[in-house]
């Protein structure tokens, strides 16, 4: 006997599951004590009392770096940031989403120091499924060391996109169904890290770390971490919900107004871009490049 469900039954179980996909959602605390966990040399992270701010040093000895204690799938990470000031040359310092899997998946900002009077090189790179080589260069077009600047990562199903003052400065599009890796499964969570790079960092490593002009400080501002936190089921991350809006149609592409910010920076301030670089792929240049990015 075919048995059918009250329709009152049917509305306690959708009103559920739209109370699972609010939960799974998060607007951050803003205080670093308890969004984030301290990864190594404690005694290298300074923290305001009130928790709101926090900085990384690098010296001789170490250097430090904290993580989110939540994995997200898909949302809105936006970090203040303040970059060392001065001759900075082969230091590191990286912001990002990682997965830490074997094959995992990683989302980067790389803000590599300079030599004093030199622009400061802001590279982003994305790794999906265990590979990266995807890396892009840009000068900023403003001193990031007099005060702190907004950066973003939107990351959803159809496009990863990254943010300098709400500029966008790059897009990485979901192609899967054209054979080309998206992080799209791998929850990750947010890192901060300042370390020596002085193998690679600065000139290609020709300019090393001074370290007469240390210690070197990194400072972190506001933050907002607004994305979904991972319960364990996909589902819940990626349906369409006014909690989880980076899901929501206004948020596939580029507005208009955005994409003639992006061409603004591709134009005057790219400095490198993986997809023009013939020599180093053998003139067999990844698939993403021959796709549209918005």
């Amino acid at each position: 006997m075919k048995m059918e469900c009250p329709r009152s039954f049917l509305v306690i179980v959708s009103v559920l599951n739209l109370l699972r996909v609010s939960f799974s959602s998060v607007v951050s605390t803003g205080d670093f004590n308890k969004d984030f966990f301290v990864m190594w040399s404690p005694n290298h992270v300074n923290t305001s009392a009130d928790g709101r701010t926090r900085s990384l040093v690098l010296d001789p000895e170490s250097g430090a770096g904290f993580a989110s204690n939540d994995m997200f799938l898909f949302g809105q990470i936006d970090m203040k940031i303040k970059l060392i000031p001065g001759d900075s040359a082969g230091t590191v310092l990286a912001v990002y989403l990682t997965s830490d899997q074997p094959n995992r998946d990683e989302i980067d900002y790389e803000f590599l120091g300079n030599v004093s009077g030199q622009p400061y090189i802001l590279q982003t790179n994305v790794y999906a499924d265990g590979f990266d080589n995807r890396e892009e260069r840009i000068y900023l077009w403003f001193d990031p060391t007099e005060d702190f600047h907004n950066y973003s990562i939107l990351w959803n199903l159809h496009q990863i996109v990254f943010f300098v003052d709400s500029i966008p400065i790059r897009t990485y599009r979901n192609h899967a169904d054209k054979g080309v890796a998206f992080p799209r499964w791998q929850p990750m969570g947010v890192k901060a890290t300042l370390w020596n790079g002085d193998s690679w960092a600065t000139r290609g490593g020709r300019d090393k770390v001074d370290w007469s002009k240390g210690p070197f400080v990194a400072s972190f501002g506001d933050y907002k971490m607004d994305a979904c936190v991972w319960k364990g089921n996909p589902r819940f991350c990626r349906v369409e919900s006014p909690t989880n809006w980076w899901n929501n149609e206004d948020f596939n592409s580029l507005t208009w107004t955005q994409r003639r910010w992006f061409k603004w920076v591709r134009r005057y301030h790219m400095i490198y871009d993986y997809c023009q670089d013939n020599a180093r792929f053998q003139n067999n240049l990844p698939k993403e490049c021959s796709l549209p990015k918005y």
